[in-house]
């Protein structure tokens, strides 16, 4: 894909268009730029524009001079002057598509997250302008239609950099700013179904309630049925305690989305079957222990059992889910089912695990008859 994408974006470079050369060989700047012209040494060639930037900081053809020498850079791995390059010609030029390529090249190079994500942005700022703009009165048609081809392959050029960018960062706070910079350009690009996981995992990683949940209902604004972002949600606005409605909404959403949603593609059967398990499990739990803080023992108990059905494979959650239904029934004035959760919560190692024991003590002394 990248190299496609390269190949077809520098077979379509528009920089030899976009900024004009006026020499005047009957001056010392003239007749530098057209010495420079006749080097055909890559690295003396760099050189000489090197110097007349610093001969003629105010040379008319300054643009074309940094046109020309921004490539220059980014082939010789020097990404930093490359940007720096970008940086004065966009100054000069804000419209300078080339100009944005070239630096978010150079940027990509550096592997900079934040960098990437500015000149994806510039390019795609750019690209946008001139897809919406109208053909010129003096324009060839077919002129015109490449052109436009060009810009869009630039556009799509400047989406997949986020995207690469994004799989390739280990800062997980980077990586959900770049995921999050391209789904706010465009929801529908192509690159969003790989990188919503992603997202997902960098959340999971950083463990702020509060950027899940500005995240999370960023997507389900527009993919109400999104099961991964419905988890996400859910479990932030959980762990913040708060606004119970909007838990038990979206957990409530969440058991059914997955377990109406078709098996993806390349997931065995038994992969999904216990995905499927978990994420069951949490949409009942989390009700459920907003619904224990609330005192609401019976639906409590309704959703904790649910949970409970299918909690084996998270040893975690398993001894509060056993100790939160157990209190539940004892509220209930269940002793029987009380003493048996406790008495299961007991034999787990756990922060309810000598709580449980003393509760069990309790019940046996204040129900005689349950055993």
């Amino acid at each position: 894909m990248r190299t496609l994408l390269l190949a077809l974006l520098l077979a379509g470079s528009l920089s030899a268009q976009r900024h004009k050369l006026n020499i005047n060989t009957e001056t010392p700047e003239g007749q530098a730029l057209q010495q420079i012209g006749q080097e055909t040494d890559d690295a003396k060639k760099l050189a000489g524009f090197e110097k007349f930037l610093q001969d003629y900081p105010k040379s008319e053809n300054l643009a074309w001079v940094y046109s020309q020498i921004q490539p220059m850079y980014v082939k010789a791995s020097q990404p930093d002057k490359a940007i720096d390059i970008g940086e004065k010609l966009i100054a000069l030029d804000p419209g300078d598509l080339e100009a944005s390529l070239a630096t978010l090249k150079a940027a990509e190079a550096k592997k900079d997250p934040d960098l990437v994500r500015k000149w994806s942005n510039t390019a795609a700022q750019i690209a946008g302008k001139e897809l919406a703009a109208k053909k010129p009165d003096d324009e060839e048609e077919d002129e015109w239609k490449k052109h436009l081809d060009y810009v869009k392959q630039v556009n799509n050029y400047a989406e997949y950099t986020l995207d690469s960018m994004a799989l390739q960062t280990t800062d997980a706070r980077k990586r959900l700013e770049l995921i999050e910079a391209l789904y706010d350009r465009n929801p529908q690009s192509q690159y969003m179904a790989q990188l919503l996981p992603a997202a997902a995992q960098s959340l999971d990683q950083i463990n702020d309630p509060d950027r899940g949940i500005a995240f999370a209902e960023k997507i389900l604004a527009k993919d109400p049925n999104n099961d991964q972002m419905l988890l996400i949600a859910a479990n932030a606005y959980s762990q913040k305690a708060k606004d119970p409605d909007k838990i038990i909404s979206y957990s409530g959403k969440l058991a059914e989305v997955i377990n109406s949603k078709p098996k993806p593609e390349g997931v065995s059967d038994t992969d999904w079957e216990n995905r499927k398990k978990v994420i069951t499990c949490l949409a009942h739990y989390f009700p459920g222990k907003i619904y224990y803080t609330q005192k609401k023992w019976g639906p409590a108990d309704k959703e904790l059992r649910a949970a409970l059905t299918l909690v084996e494979s998270n040893a975690a959650l398993k001894p509060e889910v056993l100790f939160l239904l157990a209190d539940s029934n004892y509220r209930l004035e269940n002793a029987a089912e009380a003493l048996k959760y406790f008495q299961q919560c007991a034999a787990i190692k756990s922060r309810y695990q000598a709580q449980a024991a003393k509760n069990v003590t309790v019940i046996k002394s204040q129900y005689r008859a349950v055993k």
